[in-house]
């Protein structure tokens, strides 16, 4: 079953495994999530549910906002996030999703807000190369270079590397692993870096990508050509 819950990133910190490894992990309060709608393939042409997550004074929201919260019969959310899982019999409006959803060795995505770096130029942005600072650089040894050729394009070609706003982008780590999960204090535990700053709100969910478990067992070979095949 496909699961999913908003949280908050508290920062990050080492552990150690049962053989002494120092494993680099970044701590989320995870939940606790009200379900606050339901959708269905019958009705709405998918299977989702909104989460929501961290109440808040009902002055704070707009009106269509706390109609949308009290036809469903819970508390004013600060964050709302739509969610397309699989199988969501079980799960009704008013449901409360913590932190245990999930267990140790899950495979999870998470997605966040990077930091912002403000205006940067090609280096810190694109990690471009400079220019050496002796004989004749002059004041240009950071700077662009150049940006196209002659008069025959006569422009500047799509995706050419340039300054401009960095950071401050949503931005997804794929496939971390869930190392530790506490229930009570709604905190997950998850191996790696993600993006954003202590406190930024992050969306954590199953990974969309395929894990194929290794065929470890040891068989003899079919091929005549080797020697176990013909013993």
């Amino acid at each position: 079953m496909k699961k999913a819950i908003i949280g908050k990133k508290v920062g990050m910190t080492q552990i150690f495994d049962e053989k002494g490894k120092v494993i680099p992990v970044t701590v989320i309060e995870a939940g606790p999530c009200v379900v606050t709608q339901k959708k269905t393939t019958e009705k709405d042409g998918y299977d989702a549910i909104q989460l929501g997550y961290q109440e808040v004074a009902e002055k704070k929201l707009t009106k269509p906002e706390n109609g949308h919260l009290k036809k469903a019969g819970v508390s004013p959310m600060k964050y709302l996030k739509e969610f397309r899982l699989e199988n969501i019999e079980d799960i009704n409006v008013g449901d409360t999703l913590t932190a245990d959803i999930f267990t140790v060795g899950d495979k999870i995505d998470v997605t966040g807000i990077s930091k912002g770096k403000g205006y940067q130029g090609v280096i810190k942005r694109h990690g471009a190369h400079r220019l050496k600072e002796t004989h004749g650089s002059g004041p240009v040894h950071r700077h662009a270079g150049s940006m196209s050729a002659c008069s025959d394009p006569s422009r500047i070609f799509k995706g050419k590397i340039g300054a401009g706003q960095m950071g401050d982008e949503q931005v997804t780590v794929m496939n971390l692993d869930v190392v530790k999960v506490d229930g009570e204090l709604n905190m997950l535990v998850v191996r790696g870096a993600i993006p954003g700053p202590k406190g930024g709100l992050v969306y954590v969910k199953n990974t969309a990508k395929t894990n194929r478990v290794k065929n470890t067992v040891v068989t003899v070979s079919t091929n005549p050509q080797k020697k176990s095949a013909r013993s």
